[in-house]
């Protein structure tokens, strides 16, 4: 029989499908286990976790997003004794020449330079804010959209319905559905990537060729934009994207392609990688500042001592405002933006603890930020939203457990924007805070509506 007449006659019975991909799966972890055991000849145990059932693994303990599983995690990790983007490549060459890259533009020896853009945008904020209060989420989406086309493409946004933006935040989306644990069936039934786009259970294969087509928009039209200006003539801002393009090699080189395509994935990710994550504690703030109107006080009082009241603040106050430094760092610590870390995989077969750990296990390692940042034998009240646990004599202690310590990753994959992103929040709160009172809303007896401190659940909370 033919591969053409065996589809034909797949396709036309789903079930003989399903159970072709089935026994295919099953031989193949058959084979993976027999290569397994030569591989782990002292028979050690793999590390402890919740039993299996064939086929279907951990399909009923794998916690669903509307469950916060930042949270559950955490409490499986008691009960078992756990003590285009850089962050999916895998460590290498390939991967260095990206972080180089990306390091050269964001390092923090560096990332100053990019402070008048970041004053211009805090700036229109604070007029958007006045003229419309109500829409402050989308004007904090949009202020941040807007900082980040800037430094990486020098473009700027006059709207947040811009057509790059619209497709980052597209892209986004997709990464935030899809990197939940367990949130397409086929991240539990593996055996459903052996099957046609049609079957029953396999839409992932739909959404998965949409979300690519949205990542090539994203990664391709704003850098061949920056191209083509550059090749006419064009005066340009000076950005990430213009000094990439600049710096490639004629394209007879044999490393242009290469190059070109570090430069284009670097531009991209400045952009994924720091819009959504700042726009998430830049909100976080709002709301601990509705929920705890004595934190407000204190920081208004130590901007009205140190700032005045005839300027607004900027960079060169920062070292003078450790409450402000606190209440960003409270801000990143109380909701954690991304609550479980990028799973780590295990490259090579190894032992740890008296447990082998097969090469290719994934996660091996799933930091869990949540937790890390609630714990009470570190943070006392970890639910509570309190700034002075930064504090010491009025001044930031420098022997107090700061929040980066998890907020931006671990490790070699630790957040590279990481600078960046830090100075934003630093200057949106200290700005908003000097102009602004943040209240609960009221209803339409001019009553405030009680708050209470919920977030969404995904890859970004």
């Amino acid at each position: 029989m033919s591969f053409q007449s065996l589809s034909a006659s797949l396709a036309a019975h789903p079930l003989y499908t399903f159970i072709a991909a089935v026994l295919g799966y099953g031989l193949a972890m058959q084979a993976i286990r027999s290569g397994t055991r030569k591989r782990n000849p002292k028979n050690l145990p793999l590390p402890p976790g919740p039993k299996g059932y064939p086929i279907i693994g951990n399909l009923f303990d794998v916690p669903q997003p509307k469950d916060k599983p930042w949270i559950v995690y955490d409490q499986w990790s008691r009960k078992m004794n756990w003590g285009y983007d850089m962050a999916f490549l895998p460590y290498g060459q390939w991967w260095r020449r990206h972080r180089k890259a990306f390091n050269e533009h964001f390092h923090h020896n560096i990332v100053n330079k990019y402070h008048p853009i970041q004053l211009r945008e805090v700036r229109a904020l604070l007029n958007r804010l006045l003229i419309s209060p109500e829409g402050f989420m989308h004007h904090l989406r949009h202020t941040f959209a807007s900082t980040i086309m800037s430094v990486a493409y020098g473009i700027t946004v006059e709207d947040s319905s811009d057509p790059y933006i619209s497709n980052a935040e597209e892209a986004l989306n997709g990464l935030v559905e899809a990197a939940i644990p367990g949130a397409f069936l086929v991240d539990l039934i593996p055996a459903l990537l052996y099957v046609p786009a049609w079957f029953p259970g396999a839409g992932f294969k739909k959404k998965a060729a949409y979300w690519s087509k949205i990542n090539d928009d994203v990664i391709n039209k704003p850098f061949e934009y920056i191209e083509n200006e550059l090749k006419n003539g064009k005066a340009l801002v000076p950005s990430v994207a213009t000094s990439l393009i600049e710096r490639l090699p004629e394209k007879r080189d044999p490393l242009y392609s290469e190059e070109r395509q570090i430069a284009q994935n670097t531009a991209a990710v400045a952009y994924i990688g720091g819009a959504d994550t700042t726009v998430s504690t830049a909100q976080t703030f709002f709301l601990a500042m509705a929920l705890y109107p004595e934190v407000q006080r204190k920081a208004q009082a130590e901007l009205d001592i140190v700032v005045g009241p005839h300027r607004l603040p900027d960079f060169s106050d920062r070292d003078s405002l450790p409450y402000i430094n606190a209440v960003v760092k409270e801000s990143m610590r109380w909701n954690q933006v991304a609550p479980l870390a990028i799973g780590h995989m295990s490259t090579v077969d190894d032992e740890y603890d008296g447990y082998f750990i097969p090469q290719g296990t994934v996660p091996v390692v799933l930091g869990n930020s949540w937790s890390i940042l609630h714990d009470p034998e570190v943070f006392s009240n970890p639910m509570e939203y309190v700034p002075e646990r930064y504090l010491k004599d009025g001044k930031l202690d420098p022997n107090a457990r700061q929040p980066e310590c998890a907020a931006f990753g671990y490790g070699r994959r630790i957040c590279p924007g990481r600078h960046l992103s830090d100075d934003s929040l630093y200057l949106i709160i200290a700005s908003v805070l000097s102009v602004y009172n943040i209240k609960p809303p009221i209803d339409e007896l001019g009553n405030p509506l009680k708050l209470e401190a919920e977030f969404t659940s995904g890859f970004l909370s």
